[in-house]
């Protein structure tokens, strides 16, 4: 079943997703995810979590058994929406005996681009993914680095408002993936909406505004990076001295030592302050005072590991409605 509940201005809103494939393997138990327009919006997770189904169910190429909500403001699977939406599919194959340009034409024809539109937008999308001196080289004779950026060139042949991404930089070396985060932010600033799937969370944490975790087929977690880093694993003060006679009174505390570092778990002000009160009082230089903030990836292996996963409350519904 594909409805729809209200029109919201949301780029997606997804209610209620569920997939069940043969066997009684459930892919998603009931997914809700919101990504505002003009956002770059991350979804991560463990291998198996559900990601790429939840891209395909998006993007019509996988069935439901449910999914509610809308893409642009339309019921999911829209042909009006879908055609101004770009997509790059997982492990994408490209016909071999195409050059880069005709296959740049050949689905801008697809999505029903005018000709001449195609002409022109085609060698500036080369250009700008740095693939112009192989415009006329059949794709039989790429790398799979030069086809993940003809790939991503070819979902920007349409123009569109939202662009699917299912594992952008796989297959890129280090310059490739600064290259695709430097055009996702310039999209961004262009007012699109990035929807990104990708296991490279460093990549995820430069680029994106939001991000949702999928475990076992639900969401874990979903807010802004600010909103799910802020939280301080501990604090780490270096020093310089002898701390052996203050040991017993630094251990009390439950804190850790080394032979130049002390680290104070968790975020507890009088703990710290009384730590540094003992260094100084034994003469000990306190050198640095340095907290440990969460990262994606302490945030990902804390949802992996949380027992009884559950869907937390949904964000709040304040986008204004379209007219």
């Amino acid at each position: 079943m594909v409805g729809i509940t209200e029109m919201t201005n949301w780029a997606v809103d997804l209610i209620d997703v569920r997939k069940t494939y043969s066997r009684n393997i459930q892919a998603l138990r009931g997914v809700n995810i919101q990504v505002g327009r003009g956002e770059i919006f991350g979804l991560l997770g463990p291998n198996g979590a559900g990601k790429t189904t939840l891209v395909k169910i998006m993007m019509t190429v996988v069935r439901p058994n449910q999914a509610l909500g809308t893409i642009l403001g339309r019921p999911i699977g829209h042909r009006g929406k879908l055609a101004v939406t770009g997509y790059l599919p997982e492990n994408h194959r490209f016909p071999g005996y195409l050059t880069g340009w005709q296959l740049l034409d050949y689905y801008a024809a697809l999505a029903k681009v005018p000709r001449s539109i195609r002409r022109e937008r085609a060698p500036k999308l080369l250009a700008r993914v740095a693939m112009s001196q192989w415009a006329d080289t059949r794709i039989d004779k790429y790398s799979k680095g030069m086809l993940q950026r003809l790939g991503i060139a070819q979902a920007l042949m349409n123009d569109p408002e939202l662009l699917v991404l299912d594992e952008p930089t796989d297959g890129l070396d280090p310059v490739g993936r600064r290259d695709v985060r430097n055009l996702l932010i310039e999209l961004r600033n262009q007012g699109k909406t990035v929807f990104l799937n990708s296991h490279l969370l460093s990549e995820l944490e430069m680029v994106c505004d939001r991000v949702a975790i999928l475990v076992d087929g639900m969401v874990a977690r979903q807010g802004t990076l600010k909103d799910l880093t802020e939280r301080t694993v501990e604090y780490r003060i270096g020093f310089s001295g002898n701390v052996a006679p203050l040991s017993e009174k630094l251990r009390a505390l439950g804190v850790a030592i080394d032979a130049t570092t002390i680290v104070v778990s968790g975020h507890d002000n009088g703990k710290i302050n009384a730590v540094i009160d003992i260094l100084r009082s034994g003469g000990v230089s306190i050198e640095s005072v340095v907290p440990h903030r969460f990262s994606l990836e302490d945030i990902l292996v804390e949802a992996i590991g949380s027992s009884g996963v559950a869907t937390p409350p949904r964000a709040p519904r304040a986008a204004p409605r379209q007219a």
